[in-house]
């Protein structure tokens, strides 16, 4: 009598578990081709994030090696101070080295990319970002030649608060 309960039960479950995958199989296709779309959506942001931030870091640190060479020529370019010859020559050669690792860095993105995205983005994500590295620049310049304002045109002003208890001491 056990064997046949046990038998019975174990049909009923194999029964269940089979009427699932018809109705699983049944949907699949759809389901499958959306999930794929949304999974390589979410794979591409996924790629797209880790390469800025793996990128990202490698510019910053080339920038700023980048930021120490041109501040210390300026130091040895003063009017009426004389240059020491070898030290500019080294800094001008590490100014040329961190242009080449610019482009190298900006080849090595650009190859990790064609991974995850087509001609097309590629090219459009390059697009963006010269136009955003132009505006930068061009708001670098505006701020050293004087002419960034602050809110209410004052110059480096901070922000003036709206609305509750300005002045009262909170």
């Amino acid at each position: 009598m056990k064997k046949h309960i046990l038998l019975s039960l174990a049909v009923l479950l194999a029964g269940g578990r089979l009427a699932a995958q018809q109705r699983d199989s049944m949907r699949a296709p759809s389901d499958t081709a959306e999930a794929g779309r949304l999974r390589a959506q979410i794979e591409q942001r996924f790629n797209d994030r880790a390469t800025q931030e793996r990128f990202g870091a490698r510019r910053r640190d080339v920038m700023q090696q980048q930021l120490g060479r041109r501040q210390a020529l300026e130091t040895q370019m003063q009017p009426g101070i004389a240059a020491n010859s070898d030290s500019v020559r080294k800094l001008m050669d590490g100014m040329q080295v961190g242009r080449g690792e610019m482009v190298k860095i900006e080849q090595d993105q650009d190859r990790e990319m064609s991974g995850y995205l087509t001609p097309v983005q590629r090219a459009r994500y390059q697009q963006m970002r010269e136009r955003l590295m132009q505006r930068v620049g061009e708001m670098r310049m505006e701020r050293r030649d004087g002419r960034g304002m602050g809110r209410g045109g004052r110059m480096g002003a901070p922000p003036r608060l709206r609305g509750g208890r300005r002045g009262r001491g909170i």
